[in-house]
């Protein structure tokens, strides 16, 4: 028997006992919370509507609760080509591509419409495909919410309120800097550390939005929420640029489709958390005040030298721009 007739047999096997004839691109796509956060929620459309539109193409192994390390860790394994996808918070992302640092300015979008407006408009746009030169490819702003104060010292009504409350942020020089002029003790933190951190007293406090406040029950370790709004939180679904390079048209335009889908997912789940979300840890345990506009006027005066800062950093005829965008 020749070598040909030898494979076609082979071959005719592998076809009659049912084996795949080409193998699945695996897509291992990390992120910091639970499956059933806004997080999770956007990467299970994800994967939902790329294999609707491609089949077989891709297997994705889903790893949540930081399950591939911290935010840093994962977008470094995007741009080592060892992890394909992820779904994070803008906080890390100011340390890859420093223009997405302007959407954390404290009190810069009026309401979540005005958010999305900008992120989705030629704005969002432009700093989006930045990515592209750091060996990553963004494909869709999405999105966490307004974030809020919680800590365990004493309720936040002024300023004089925060003076050294010890309060984690993420590695994020736009939040260090507000949080620094408003006297307060920021401590950049790594999401994984931040509640047993909480437990031990090694901090005050942190800053997150609802969908984040509830989905990680940070009532069982908080006692106080402010709902302060000082800054809107996007979230960025990026891809590897070496994964992002291997795949044919079809598929990035699945992917494309995929991720403008999640992102719809995870801001209806911010606006049904923007609901229900303050009433959930009422119930849970949680003392609850919302600043009232002149106690959030007092606190945006605080920080009026920071705001010197971010002008001089993302030029104020950008920032202006985000503030007067209709």
């Amino acid at each position: 028997m020749t070598f040909v007739s030898r494979s076609l047999l082979a071959a005719s096997a592998l076809v009659a006992f049912g084996a795949p004839a080409f193998a699945q691109t695996d897509v291992k796509i990390g992120y910091a919370l639970a499956p059933d956060s806004h997080y999770g929620v956007a990467a299970a459309k994800l994967e939902e509507v790329v294999t609707a539109e491609t089949g077989d193409d891709f297997a994705f192994k889903h790893f949540p609760s930081s399950g591939l390390g911290g935010e840093r860790e994962v977008i470094e394994g995007l741009q080592l080509g060892t992890i394909e996808a992820t779904i994070v918070s803008s906080g890390t992302l100011a340390n890859f591509v420093p223009d997405t640092g302007v959407f954390d300015i404290p009190f810069l979008f009026r309401d979540l419409d005005h958010a999305r407006a900008v992120l989705d408009g030629p704005i969002g746009e432009e700093i989006l495909v930045k990515f592209d030169d750091v060996g990553m490819h963004g494909l869709a702003w999405g999105e966490q919410g307004f974030r809020h104060m919680t800590n365990n010292r004493n309720a936040v009504h002024t300023p004089e309120d925060v003076q050294g409350l010890k309060i984690r942020t993420m590695e994020n020089p736009v939040h260090l800097a507000a949080f620094n002029d408003m006297g307060a003790a920021p401590t950049p933190m790594a999401w994984p550390e931040v509640i047993s951190s909480l437990q031990q007293g090694v901090i005050d406090g942190q800053e997150n939005p609802l969908s984040v406040i509830v989905s990680v029950k940070l009532d069982e370790v908080q006692k106080y929420l402010t709902l302060s709004g000082h800054v809107y939180s996007p979230a960025m679904l990026l891809v590897s640029k070496p994964f992002w390079d291997g795949l044919d048209d079809d598929q990035k335009a699945a992917f494309e489709k995929g991720a403008t889908e999640a992102a719809a997912a995870m801001r209806g789940y911010v606006d049904d958390v923007e609901t229900s979300g303050v009433e959930t840890l009422k119930e849970r345990g949680m003392e609850v005040n919302e600043l009232s506009a002149d106690e959030k006027a007092a606190f945006q005066a605080s920080i009026s030298s920071a705001y010197e800062g971010y002008y001089e950093t993302y030029g104020k005829d950008k920032v202006d721009a985000i503030v007067n965008f209709e």
